[in-house]
């Protein structure tokens, strides 16, 4: 049997499908423009000249029309379908918010204090640690009881995963686990791009039939000449009504021929990623038992149908339309023994599960690369390196895995977190006090001169916030820094701009204090500009090659390298790492060892590289792999370094460290 596509290449077929989409679409647009003029020619033919109304057969009464009118009507449509498709794209341009606002979908706060919301909250950042994503926004449907979910987003970074409150109120945790498994599959498969690319171009054809139905519910009675004029207008409404259900008959055959497999996909994965094969049968199970089913009231399900959990809406024909297979084949392919009966009778209720919280080990923050980091009082052995067991073509297909064994650690991760710190990132100013404090130094006095350079920045207030959250952040192992700064990005994305660009700004204050940034401090901040700044949506899918960013690929490979070398060490280390990494990456070894590494040229090579092709990237990642293996090992600041290149290249990579307890790191 042939392994499992990976991450990238689901990347690539996403981006095959897009151009399946595309040509659907424009063969959609024709018959759509076709009926236009259909309609058009017998509404000239009955109330135009006699010539026509009198012209022997079809082809003479076409004859008989003035040869501009068929062109309009074909020029006026397509125009119509692709303004209304550009103007969807772009409304839809801030990704997976824009869609959630589209269903009436509220954000949960990070803090929220509503059992079910909480434990929804706590299940998606396990599952976001265990598969290095971002820790998504997550959203309710208040106003929805049928069971169902979504994922939206342009990239891995942005997205945002909602659920019905039917979901919450029915399912239990392990169903629920099933289910966000299933939607974080979406995220690592590649589907939401192309999903919110046929919610915004499909809307064009479908919106002929809308205006259509528009007018035919808002035709008033009067006198009888209105009478006569609301009757023409109610037919007008009625032929551009049967027009759109030619664009409805095309968007749902386009989101059914593009969904319903990858739906069986996102099971599978879900399965892989719970060990659990109960927890997402058991959820189908649920719908199948459930009168409300998985059926979306709001006005918007039509167009998002193919995004949901499961059918969102009844559909005629529907073995042809259905964007979902069926309920029982799903069960039967990620359960094959599951027994309904049975099942129910053990079932546990859809209870709130508390979660565990024990203090981690305190320990100190050794740092190798460009400089000693503001904790280095001595190494730990973890620093000095994991076994590390594998190829880098095996390392490679971890972007974007989901497996169990990633979930447990996660679980084991968070409980390692003291419970006031992961209550402290909850809130938006809290957040931005725990992530400045994780950077100071542990000396008092150097501590002093990088919050004072912080006041200077103007921000005070911020400078004491993060004075107060040094106490809880300056015992807490460097392993469980990025996963902190991973729980408080949800608070500091709800923040205002403003407020996110004052965290920079005094990150920036911090590291410019003692003229010197570590290794460490170069992560934080790159990874926190990547998430906080403003982001645009991209433009078109990207085509890139390694060949076409040799210096950019060179600049990488020496950074990543240099986090292997270890600080003091003699430098044979590094130069091992850049010729087995740059012999992967077909670059000449010269002209990476002749790479001049500064963070500027670091951080521009991280931008460009995010226009590498999908197939790309996963050469680029297997190099940037064999460079930090060269040894057979990895350590902490490789481990870090290799998730920031996954963070920004939209590449996202699972625990690399997890056979280390994370309360046992300490020196």
């Amino acid at each position: 049997m042939a392994p499992p596509a990976t991450f990238f290449e689901q990347q690539h077929l996403a981006r095959r499908n897009t151009r399946v989409m595309v040509v659907l679409f424009l063969l959609a647009v024709v018959a759509v423009v076709a009926s236009v003029d259909a309609v058009l020619a017998v509404a000239y033919m009955s109330g135009g000249s006699r010539a026509a109304r009198h012209a022997p057969g079809l082809g003479a009464m076409l004859a008989a029309m003035p040869p501009g009118v068929l062109v309009a009507g074909a020029l006026g449509t397509a125009a119509l379908i692709f303004t209304v498709s550009a103007f969807n794209v772009v409304k839809l341009a801030s990704g997976g918010a824009a869609v959630a606002e589209m269903v009436g979908a509220r954000r949960i706060a990070p803090d929220t204090r509503d059992p079910l919301e909480r434990r929804l909250v706590n299940v998606v950042e396990e599952m976001a640690i265990a598969s290095g994503v971002r820790v998504p926004g997550v959203y309710v449907m208040d106003g929805e009881d049928g069971i169902n979910a979504f994922a939206a987003g342009w990239d891995v970074s942005g997205a945002i995963v909602a659920v019905t409150r039917g979901t919450l109120e029915t399912l239990n945790r392990d169903e629920l686990q099933g289910v966000i498994g299933h939607e974080f599959s979406h995220i690592l498969n590649g589907d939401m791009r192309l999903n919110i690319r046929m919610l915004g171009v499909l809307a064009g054809i479908v919106f002929i039939g809308s205006v259509g139905n528009f007018i035919m519910r808002n035709v008033r009675s009067g006198d009888s000449d209105s009478k006569k004029t609301g009757g023409q207008i109610f037919l007008i409404g009625l032929a551009l009504f049967i027009i759109g259900y030619v664009g409805l008959f095309f968007a749902r055959l386009i989101k059914a021929a593009v969904s319903r497999q990858r739906e069986f996909l996102a099971d599978a994965s879900s399965v892989q990623f719970t060990r659990n094969p109960d927890g997402i049968a058991g959820a189908l199970d649920q719908i199948r038992a459930s009168s409300r089913g998985t059926l979306i009231a709001s006005s918007q399900a039509e167009h998002m149908s193919h995004m949901f959990f499961g059918q969102g809406i009844h559909v005629w024909l529907g073995g042809l339309f259905d964007t979902h297979p069926p309920l029982d084949e799903r069960i039967r392919r990620v359960s094959p023994r599951f027994q309904p009966s049975a099942y129910r009778g053990k079932r546990p209720p859809a209870a709130e599960v508390g979660e565990p919280a024990t203090g981690a080990a305190p320990a100190d923050g050794a740092v190798s690369g460009f400089a000693a980091g503001p904790q280095a009082t001595g190494r730990r052995a973890a620093d000095a390196g994991t076994a590390w067991g594998r190829s880098a073509g095996d390392s490679a297909r971890l972007v974007g895995s989901a497996a169990a064994a990633k979930v447990d650690y996660a679980s084991r991760l968070l409980a390692a977190l003291p419970p006031e710190l992961r209550e402290l990132v909850r809130s938006a100013d809290g957040a931005r006090s725990a992530v400045l404090a994780l950077i100071l130094a542990p000396k008092d006095e150097v501590m002093r001169q990088q919050l004072a350079a912080v006041s200077a920045a103007g921000l005070g207030g911020l400078a004491e916030q993060a004075r107060s959250s040094a106490v809880l952040c300056g015992a807490l192992p460097r392993a469980l820094h990025l996963p902190l700064i991973d729980l408080a990005l949800p608070a500091l994305k709800g923040a205002a701009q403003a407020a996110r660009q004052e965290l920079l700004t005094a990150i920036e204050a911090v590291v410019r204090a003692d003229r010197r940034m570590s290794l460490h401090e170069f992560v934080i901040l790159t990874l926190l500009r990547e998430q906080l700044m403003p982001r645009a949506r991209p433009s078109a899918a990207p085509t890139r090659k390694i060949a076409d960013l040799e210096a950019e690929c060179a600049t990488l490979l020496v950074l990543v390298s240099q986090a292997g070398g270890g600080a003091g060490a003699s430098g044979d280390a590094a130069r091992n790492n850049v010729r087995a990494g740059a012999k992967e990456l077909g670059i000449a070894e010269e002209r990476a060892a002749a790479t001049k590494l500064s963070l500027e040229s670091a951080s521009a090579a991280l931008q460009a590289l995010k226009g590498l092709a999908p197939l790309q990237k996963a050469l680029l990642i297997k190099g940037l792999f064999a460079a930090v293996t060269a040894d057979g090992t990895i350590n902490l600041a490789e481990a870090e370094m290799m998730r920031l290149v996954g963070a920004v290249l939209d590449c996202p990579l699972p625990p690399l460290l997890e056979e280390v307890d994370p309360a046992t790191l300490a020196a």
